[in-house]
């Protein structure tokens, strides 16, 4: 497996370019409109036709969109593995680091309960 395919860098990617105000609401756009020109989005956008082509440049290569040729016009498309993907790692590593959260407070709670039996034999003797 090349570093490319590592799932870690195409995440890395998808995060990346959803790290763009722009882009968000592109992909939020796609995905309530379905197929969408670059001219339709840039109509509901506060940028150009040509910024709008340059953000879904940068969406396809993350795999967040596609594209489709329907006579004259380009329609872009939401792709949702990628979304899928990037959901699936962030709930592993939310589920890793709640475990972990789990350890601690084990641990906290058997020293507060130690410290309480110990200053109980001490007030017995």
């Amino acid at each position: 497996m090349t570093g490319a395919e590592h799932p870690v860098v195409r995440v890395a990617g998808v995060l990346e370019a959803l790290g763009d105000p722009t882009r968000r609401v592109v992909v939020e756009l796609l995905a309530v409109g379905g197929g969408r020109t670059a001219t339709s989005l840039a109509s509901e956008l506060p940028v150009t036709r040509q910024a709008v082509v340059q953000h879904l440049a940068v969406l396809r290569a993350a795999g967040l969109v596609q594209s489709r040729r329907e006579g004259r016009e380009v329609q872009f498309e939401l792709r949702s593995t990628a979304l899928t993907a990037t959901a699936a790692w962030m709930a592993d590593v939310a589920a890793q680091w709640d475990r972990r959260l789990a350890i601690v407070a084990e641990i906290a709670e058997t020293a507060q309960v130690e410290a309480m039996l110990a200053d109980r034999t001490r007030q017995d003797s």
